[in-house]
């Protein structure tokens, strides 16, 4: 059964931060909204200035404000101001923030069904990944949770990940046997991971360069952008096409605050995120093609003769096991396929 979103933080301390933007400063709907008393929306991620989904995001807040002429302003805290994703998460249900950016798995502890979006080989090619997040049926989805405290306006791609090292090409599942693999801490990645074999290692993004360097790990997984943008290249010179899984980001609005737009403005608010995403698609595949220009420049091979189907078939159990686990995955799964249909 999906839960209520619960508090994780003492909200009094994080609304006392956010000073003028608390709760009831302003109107209470957006049909009391006015260009001079505008609805404030506050909307806390973890992302810095320059990254494209914080760049994407930025374009949502300005076009909500234009597209309503200034009643309804999206106030940012970017930058992990208000902490990390759980905690964001636990004021989203307090009311002290109304929307917030997330790796779709995070909110798997709130709708178990979100834990499809971190398994292995769910969408065969990116192609295939925007045909169906684009898809009705996965937008009735995204406004399915009402109930569980919160809604979903649109997602953002986070590219496909796949596997580095420091010197070691990942061609088959048998190449990953004994390896130590940094892992975001996910239970996906972690069960992905031993069952090809491998040592997931969970540890903070922030020690990964370090502990690749010293040979504390042998490898990690993430997108391209990690070899530039954190200088992972100059560690690990051997990034392995493995694609295996596509994880998006999500950007949801707490039902209550949901409630508080008519339903003209739900609408103008959905489309202002419908819109970032298209933009966002566009900077992210620039971002990737010079992440992977400046990545060769540093040295880095880029291995693409991999097996991915043995992937599938070898990982094909985990993916099995958290659909009979949890009802929500085969329901979620079954949305992919008939979008993809």
């Amino acid at each position: 059964m999906r839960k209520r979103l619960l508090s994780t933080v003492a909200a009094v301390v994080v609304t006392a931060s956010l000073g003028a933007c608390a709760p009831g400063s302003g109107p209470v709907t957006s049909a009391q909204a006015t260009p001079d008393n505008p609805l404030v929306l506050r909307l806390a991620h973890n992302l810095g200035d320059t990254h494209v989904t914080s760049q994407a995001l930025t374009a949502f807040a300005e076009e909500v404000e234009e597209a309503s002429d200034g009643r309804i302003v999206v106030r940012m805290y970017g930058n992990g101001q208000l902490g990390a994703e759980t905690h964001v998460l636990g004021q989203l249900s307090q009311g002290v923030v109304d929307m917030t950016r997330v790796s779709a798995p995070g909110l798997a502890n709130y709708d178990p069904g979100y834990h499809a979006f971190g398994l292995p080989y769910v969408f065969e090619s990116e192609e295939e990944y925007y045909e169906v997040m684009d898809s009705p049926e996965m937008a009735e989805y995204f406004r399915s949770t009402a109930e569980d405290g919160f809604v979903g306006l649109t997602y953002y791609s986070s590219g496909a990940r796949s596997f580095y090292t420091g010197d070691t090409p990942i061609r088959t599942p048998e190449d990953l046997r004994g390896l130590k693999i940094r892992v975001q801490d996910m239970r996906s990645q972690t069960d992905f991971l031993r069952e090809l074999g491998a040592a997931p290692i969970v540890m903070a993004f922030g020690d990964t360069y370090t502990s690749l360097q010293t040979g504390l790990i042998d490898g990690a997984e993430s997108n391209e952008t990690v070899l530039t943008q954190s200088a992972h290249g100059e560690v690990a010179k051997s990034f392995s096409m493995t694609e295996h899984t596509r994880i998006p980001d999500m950007l949801v609005m707490s039902s209550d605050a949901w409630e508080r737009l008519d339903a003209a403005d739900q609408e103008l608010v959905s489309e202002a995120a419908r819109a970032s995403t298209e933009e966002h698609k566009t900077m992210w595949a620039e971002s990737i093609e010079q992440s992977v220009a400046d990545a060769e420049e540093m040295g880095v091979e880029f291995v693409t003769d991999v097996d991915t189907d043995a992937f599938r078939e070898a990982t094909r159990p985990v993916v099995d096991r958290y659909a009979e686990e949890y009802p929500e995955v085969a329901e979620l799964l079954s949305v992919i396929e008939s979008a993809r249909e």
